[in-house]
């Protein structure tokens, strides 16, 4: 594929991971990237993020669990320098505050009374989807917490839920633009994710295994549709103070 179709991660001199997923990833693509608790799904997105800043792309990094300080406070743990990138508004940063009780993203709308469902407050919200790229991190949180998705699960409806949401992503990255979700499997049931790992163009599986008294973590590549280069089946990962994500190995099959 041409370098053209890809958004680049950047970062060559700072890790190899661009590098070991073909080159970046394709323009219009839906990328799912699944793990446990602990696995690495936030510093990747975030890794994602700011390589895509780093070479010149727009995102929007909608966070369920980092506030603006925490946010940054994290990327500097990881070497990763993202305050030009916010002052530029190359990189939109929101906090998702999900209310587990209620289901709903507090906004200043709240107090007036007016409360509309998670997914259908996000979905309206145009500012978040001009970027080039999408990054929901965690999307499990924002499903888990949506009080009509609920509903749904419990009559049985999952499956039809999530082809709604499916169809609004689908139209963006037939535009060109790139959704990237992560998702805890353990919190979500299959029916629900099953979905989205059906039609994700980029599905990706951060493992951690144990061995002796480490535990090693590995990206497994499920599903890369417009690769670049050769992608790696499994690529062995670290995330450290002061660098960020390291890439340890690679094999191909």
């Amino acid at each position: 594929m041409s370098q053209d179709n890809l958004y680049s991660l950047g970062l060559e001199d700072h890790d190899r991971l661009n590098h070991e997923l073909g080159g970046g990833i394709p323009r219009g693509s839906i990328v799912l990237i699944e793990g446990d608790y602990g696995a690495g799904k936030s510093a990747m997105s975030q890794r994602f993020s700011y390589g895509l800043c780093e070479t010149g792309h727009s995102v929007t990094l909608l966070s369920t669990e980092l506030t603006v300080s925490g946010f940054i406070d994290q990327m500097h743990s990881l070497s990763y320098s993202i305050e030009e990138h916010l002052l530029d508004e190359r990189l939109l940063f929101l906090h998702a505050d999900v209310d587990t009780g209620g289901g709903r993203l507090t906004t200043a709308e709240d107090d007036e009374g007016n409360r509309k469902e998670l997914l259908n407050r996000l979905m309206n919200a145009e500012a978040m989807w001009q970027a080039d790229v999408i990054v929901i991190d965690t999307f499990d949180a924002i499903l888990r917490n949506d009080p009509k998705f609920e509903a749904l699960i419990r009559q049985n409806e999952e499956r039809q839920a999530a082809l709604e949401i499916i169809s609004f992503f689908r139209d963006l990255v037939s535009q060109g633009q790139v959704i990237v979700l992560t998702v805890d499997p353990s919190t979500v049931d299959e029916e629900a994710i099953g979905p989205f790992r059906a039609i994700a163009d980029v599905f990706m599986e951060l493992q951690m295994v144990e061995v002796g008294n480490d535990v090693r973590r590995n990206i497994s590549v499920k599903r890369f549709a417009g690769m670049g280069e050769q992608v790696g089946d499994t690529i062995g990962f670290s995330v450290r103070a002061d660098a960020g994500i390291v890439i340890e190995s690679r094999s191909v099959a």
